[in-house]
């Protein structure tokens, strides 16, 4: 599962930069330079596509491609909740079942489903492993 999604930054009028993501149209942020507009791009990338889960979608796929695009990925605990809440849904169990693998009443293992919930990116490596999966981390250059 990987969360990396082409972005456009474009001139926004006033100085900074505009993101917007063909193949996310909800994620639209701004900054005044392309440094602050890349967090922001994240951050903005991270919430739609916690959106798209959270509203029952699946997300969509990373398609667009161009040589104006540039690459940007989501931060690594929202990269593991989105791939916590992909994998629970593949895998058909329940939510109570999830709760057992885990050790945890049900309610707990609903606030790890929550797009919207923090949940400690430990607890969401425990989640992943009782859905079959486990989570590698890749440092890159900035």
């Amino acid at each position: 599962m990987n969360y990396i999604y082409n972005a456009l930054l474009e001139d926004n009028g006033e100085g900074g930069l505009l993101v917007t993501f063909p193949d996310i149209p909800e994620a639209i942020t701004e900054g005044a330079s392309r440094e602050e507009a890349l967090a922001n791009a994240s951050e903005a990338l991270g919430f739609a596509l916690r959106h798209y889960l959270g509203s029952g979608h699946d997300l969509p796929p990373a398609n667009a491609s161009a040589a104006d695009l540039m690459p940007v990925e989501v931060a690594a605990a929202d990269a593991l909740k989105l791939a916590v809440i992909e994998s629970f849904r593949a895998s058909g169990l329940r939510k109570t079942e999830l709760a057992e693998r885990l050790g945890m009443v049900e309610s707990e293992a609903r606030r790890i489903l929550d797009p919207d919930h923090p949940t400690k990116i430990r607890t969401l490596e425990l989640a992943l492993r009782a859905l079959g999966k486990r989570a590698s981390v890749a440092v890159v250059a900035a």
